[in-house]
């Protein structure tokens, strides 16, 4: 078997839960985009995690974990980042902090939750400085 992966388009995914999370980062990207953040990374992988996106906005850096959801039946897109999921984000952080950051950069966690309407479109919802590290 091959090392490398294989690229699949995001249409051949076969996980529509997968399918979802990818337009709900979209949808957070064109937002946070169109609020003057510059993008560092999208999906920035280390070993089966990963940080859905990485932000600048001139010396912030944000790292922002998207939630998407298509109802709030099982609870808003905001209720679903467990602790053990924090902890996992802080540390991915900070290795891309190590091998990425910039002297002087202020470092925080966003959070964005987006609502995929049923006519097409997203509700959008952008807590700045969600949690801190270590808490």
């Amino acid at each position: 078997m091959s090392s490398t992966r294989r690229f699949l388009p995001v249409e051949a995914w076969e996980d529509r839960r997968h399918r979802m999370g990818f337009r709900g980062e979209m949808a957070a990207l064109a937002y946070l985009t169109s609020c003057g953040w510059s993008v560092e990374a999208h999906r920035f992988r280390l070993g089966r995690h990963d940080l859905d996106l990485i932000v600048r906005q001139r010396g912030v850096v944000a790292f922002v974990e998207v939630k998407t959801r298509r109802g709030v039946g099982c609870g808003a897109p905001l209720e679903s980042l467990s602790a053990r999921q924090r902890a996992t984000i802080t540390r991915l952080a900070e290795v891309w902090r190590l091998r990425f950051g910039r002297a002087g950069d202020t470092y925080r966690f966003d959070l964005v939750g987006v609502l995929e309407r049923a006519g097409g479109g997203h509700l959008i919802e952008h807590i700045p400085d969600a949690w801190r590290a270590g808490r």
